[in-house]
Parts: C-alpha cells; sequence; structure tokens
C-alpha cells in the first residue's frame, strides 16, 4: 500500500511542477481517474501517466531511461523501434523537429494490469485543442509487477498534412513483433 501511495505522490510531484509552464501540457489523473478502479489500478494509471508525461509532453528523455529503461518493454507499433531506448531515440529526432509535440489525455481507462489512453496529439501548440488538427491516438500498455511490458497503438490522422505524414512515414517497419 505504501509503494502505491509513494507512486501517487511521485507523479503529482512531477506534474505539478510543470502545470507552473504555460507551454507544457500536464496529464490531470485526479480528474480523469474513475471511482471504480481499484488501488492497484490506479497505481498503474499513475505509472503511465508518469511514464507519457514525461516522455511526450516533457520530453524529458533521460528521465524516461533512467525510470523506465527496462528490457522486457516490447513496441507493437511496427514503425517505432523495439525497447524504451529504442522509442525514446525516435522521439530525439522527432521533437527535434516538432519541439511542441504535446500528448492529451482525453480519458484513462484500466484493466487489471492494462492502461490505456485515449488521446489527443498535436504537433504545434497553437492546434492543441483543436480537434481537426494533429491525432486521434488509442494506447494501451500492458504491466506487470509495476513494469511497463508492451504497447500497442491505433492512430487516427485528423488533418490533410498528418494524412500525409502517416502515408510516407508509415512504411518503415522498425521491429518485428507484430501488431497483436
Amino acid at each position: 500500500m505504501w509503494k502505491i501511495i509513494a507512486s501517487i505522490l511521485l507523479i503529482w510531484a512531477s506534474t505539478s511542477a510543470f502545470a507552473q509552464n504555460a507551454e507544457k501540457l500536464v496529464i490531470d489523473l485526479q480528474s480523469l481517474q474513475k471511482p471504480n478502479w481499484t488501488e492497484q489500478e490506479l497505481a498503474n494509471a499513475a505509472l503511465v501517466t508518469d511514464f507519457v508525461q514525461n516522455l511526450m509532453n516533457n520530453h524529458d528523455f533521460d528521465y524516461i531511461l533512467k525510470h523506465y529503461n527496462d528490457s522486457a518493454y516490447i513496441q507493437h507499433n511496427r514503425n517505432l523501434p523495439d525497447k524504451v531506448s529504442g522509442l525514446v531515440g525516435f522521439l530525439k529526432e522527432f521533437v527535434e523537429e516538432y519541439p511542441d509535440y504535446t500528448y492529451d489525455v482525453k480519458h484513462i481507462y484500466v484493466d487489471g494490469d492494462y492502461v490505456i489512453f485515449h488521446s489527443h496529439a498535436t504537433l504545434e501548440e497553437d492546434d492543441r485543442g483543436n480537434d481537426e488538427k494533429g491525432m486521434n491516438i488509442i494506447d494501451t500498455w500492458r504491466l506487470d509487477d509495476g513494469r511497463i511490458v508492451e504497447h500497442w497503438d491505433s492512430i487516427q490522422a485528423l488533418d490533410t498534412f498528418m494524412r500525409f505524414y502517416s502515408l510516407i512515414s508509415g512504411g518503415d517497419i522498425r521491429n518485428d513483433n507484430g501488431v497483436f
């Protein structure tokens, strides 16, 4: 139980620090959590929230490598390299081109060891909140004993630029894990 409470406090502290900065998008786990979640499901959601906040919004790749670089992470998005280190390498290059890239979580669903985020990702700060720009993303993570071990996603491009980007970048197979 103390482990769960400590995890939640860590998440709150890390996201609260960024709430001061208007440029950073912060995932508000408290408003997205469901009353029927067990303590373990809340801890799983908090862990994934910390991972996603630091990876997708803060772009704090050193933090991700320090806390989540586990060889057990299996990537099922065929266009992304396997393992957390592969994901970080890909996103480092991606945010060099799109430094305002953010991931606005709209819904969180938890079922035991599975955590699902339904989100709106945008490349430009001016596109945040515009549901005709960016990408509609559903991500699913599987946890095992407090570790993120698998990831799947489904992505819908919402505008012409993102459809074109998906078309030209969607053909590179970067891992052999399959989509299921």
